[in-house]
C-alpha cells in the first residue's frame, strides 16, 4: 500500500451574535460543566475520552465514537486567555487514530447592544487523506456554534 502524502491550508472566521451577556457566553467556554452542556453531540458520540483545562498551557480532550462509526479525538492546548476578551487554542484532530489536522482558533468576544457578539477565526493545515477536509471543519464548527445558542437561549 503507497500513502501519498498531502497538504492543505484552509481558514475561515465565522462570527455570531447571541442574545446572552458576555459573562454567560464567556462561562460557556470556561465553565467545565457548561462547556460539556453543549461541546459535541451526546446523541451522535459515545464518549471515550474528556479532560478540561481551562488555563494558559491547560489542555482540552474529547474523543468519542460516533454510533456506528469512526472515533474522532480533539486535542487543545490553551496559548492565550485574555479573561472576556478572548481565547487562542492550538488543536490537533484524529480519526480512527490517523492524524488528520492541525489548526490554530482564535475566539473573541465582544459585548454588543443586545448580547455578544462572538467570533470564531481557524486556519488549519489538513494532512494526507484529509487535505480536503476544510469545508467540512468549517461545516462542523457551525454546527458546534449552532449547538451553543441552542445552549445560551
Amino acid at each position: 500500500m503507497t500513502t501519498e502524502h498531502r497538504l492543505a491550508h484552509s481558514g475561515f472566521a465565522l462570527t455570531r451574535d447571541y442574545p446572552a451577556p458576555l459573562d454567560r457566553v464567556w462561562a460557556a467556554f470556561a465553565d467545565e460543566d457548561q462547556k460539556r452542556g453543549w461541546w459535541g453531540d451526546a446523541d451522535a458520540i459515545e464518549e471515550r475520552e474528556w479532560a478540561f483545562d481551562f488555563r494558559v498551557g491547560g489542555r482540552d480532550v474529547h474523543e468519542g465514537r460516533f454510533h456506528d462509526g469512526p472515533v474522532s479525538r480533539y486535542v487543545a492546548t490553551y496559548t492565550d486567555i485574555v479573561d472576556r476578551v478572548r481565547i487562542v487554542t492550538a488543536y490537533d484532530m484524529w480519526l480512527d487514530g490517523e492524524h488528520m489536522s492541525t489548526s490554530v482558533a482564535s475566539l473573541e468576544f465582544e459585548a454588543v447592544d443586545l448580547g455578544t457578539r462572538f467570533t470564531h477565526t481557524e486556519h488549519g493545515v489538513f494532512l494526507d487523506r484529509f487535505w480536503d477536509d476544510g469545508p467540512g471543519r468549517e461545516a462542523g464548527t457551525r454546527g458546534l456554534l449552532d449547538a451553543l445558542g441552542s445552549f445560551l437561549a
